[in-house]
C-alpha cells in the first residue's frame, strides 16, 4: 500500500468520524430543544397575540433556544375559545392564551372579572386580582396546568346597529356575548345575549343574525366592525383577563432553570403588556372612529338604570360560586365600591 494511498484511507477515515461527532452533536442539541405550541384564538394583528410572541422570544433568548414556544394564532389548532382550558388540561395542547370567562362552563370562578360594573379601571383590576390571583392558580392546579401570566382586556363596549338614549330603546335586541355572565347581564338590561365564540362573531354579524356585539374595541378592529355597525357605546360594564397557562405534564418536563426562566420572563412582561392593553383600547377606539362609527355616551338615566337592573346579578352569582365570595368582598371594601 502506499502511502498515498494511506493517507487518503486516514483522511477518509477523519473526515467520516469528524462527520459523525458532528451529527451526534446536532442530533443532542434537538433532542434537548423542547418545542411548545401555543395556541390562541386571536389573530396575528391582535395584541394579546403580539404579546405571547413576544414572551415567546423573550423565552427563547432567556434559555439559549432550548425551550422554543410556537404561537398558532387564530385558533388555527383548531380550539375555540371555551374549549381552551380543557385542550391544556387534557395535554391536547401544552399551551394556551385563555379568555378567563369564557371557561364558566368548566370553572365557574373564571367569571368573577364579568359581573356587572364590579371594575372600572386597570387599577381596579389590580385591585381584585391581588385577591383573586391565588384562587386562579388554585382553580388552575386542579386543571392540570399552571398560570404564567394574566393581561386583563380593555374596557367592553356594547358595539350596536342601534342608537338610543334609554334602555328600552335598545330592547330585545340580539347582541353577541362572549360568557354565560355576560349574557344574564345583557338580558337583565333588556337585550338579547347570544353566546357566540369569536370565530363565528363575524358570520353572525354577516347573516344578520345579531344585531351587536359586547367586547372590546381591539376586537372591534379585529372584526372591522364598522363594516356592520354604526355605534360604539362606551358602557365599561364587565371587564375579562387572558390566562397564558403550561399544562403540568409539560412543566415538569423542563429542566428547574428552564422552568425559572419562563417564570422570570413572565414577571418581567407582565406589567409591559397590560401598559399595552391600556393603549390598545385609546387607539381601538380611535380606528374604529375613523372606519365611520359613532361613540355614543349613555345619558346619566340611562347609566343608572343598566346598573340598578344588573346589579342583582353580583350577589346572586357569589351565591353559586361561594369561593369567589371572601374576594370580591375584600375588593369591594378595599375599593370603597357598594354593588
Amino acid at each position: 500500500m502506499t502511502t498515498t494511498t494511506m493517507t487518503r484511507r486516514a483522511l477518509a477515515f477523519a473526515t467520516a468520524a469528524a462527520a459523525g461527532v458532528l451529527a451526534l452533536g446536532a442530533a443532542a442539541i434537538a433532542q434537548a430543544q423542547t418545542k411548545l405550541d401555543l395556541s390562541t384564538v386571536w389573530p396575528d394583528s391582535n395584541f394579546h397575540t403580539a404579546n405571547v410572541k413576544r414572551y415567546a422570544e423573550e423565552v427563547g433568548k432567556a434559555t439559549g433556544g432550548q425551550v422554543q414556544i410556537i404561537v398558532h394564532a387564530g385558533g388555527s389548532l383548531g380550539f375555540k375559545g371555551p374549549e381552551h382550558l380543557r385542550a391544556v388540561r387534557d395535554g391536547l395542547v401544552p399551551m394556551a392564551d385563555i379568555l378567563n370567562n369564557q371557561q364558566i362552563g368548566d370553572e365557574p370562578l373564571f367569571g368573577l372579572e364579568s359581573l356587572p360594573f364590579l371594575i372600572s379601571s386597570q387599577d381596579d383590576m389590580r385591585a381584585l386580582q391581588k385577591h383573586t390571583r391565588p384562587i386562579y392558580d388554585q382553580v388552575a392546579a386542579r386543571n392540570n396546568q399552571k398560570i404564567l401570566y394574566i393581561v386583563p382586556w380593555p374596557t367592553q363596549y356594547l358595539h350596536m346597529k342601534a342608537k338610543a338614549d334609554t334602555l328600552d330603546g335598545l330592547k330585545g335586541i340580539k347582541v353577541r356575548v362572549p360568557d354565560r355572565n355576560a349574557a344574564d347581564m345583557l338580558n337583565a338590561a333588556g337585550m338579547a345575549g347570544i353566546l357566540i365564540p369569536w370565530g363565528e362573531t363575524i358570520p353572525a354579524l354577516a347573516s344578520g343574525a345579531v344585531a351587536g356585539v359586547s367586547t372590546s374595541s381591539s376586537s372591534g378592529v379585529d372584526g372591522k366592525f364598522w363594516e356592520f355597525l354604526k355605534y360604539v357605546y362606551p358602557t365599561n360594564h364587565t371587564w375579562s383577563s387572558q390566562l397564558v397557562t403550561i399544562n403540568l405534564d409539560a412543566w415538569k418536563k423542563l429542566k428547574p432553570e428552564q422552568q425559572k426562566a419562563l417564570e422570570d420572563v413572565a414577571k418581567k412582561l407582565e406589567p409591559e403588556f397590560w401598559a399595552v392593553s391600556l393603549k390598545n383600547d385609546t387607539d381601538s377606539l380611535d380606528r374604529l372612529k375613523q372606519g365611520g362609527m359613532e361613540v355614543v355616551n349613555l345619558p346619566p338615566a340611562m347609566m343608572t338604570e343598566f346598573r340598578a337592573r344588573t346589579a342583582p346579578l353580583v350577589d346572586a352569582y357569589l351565591k353559586r360560586v361561594p369561593q369567589g365570595e371572601a374576594a370580591v368582598r375584600a375588593y369591594m371594601v378595599e375599593t370603597k365600591k357598594t354593588n
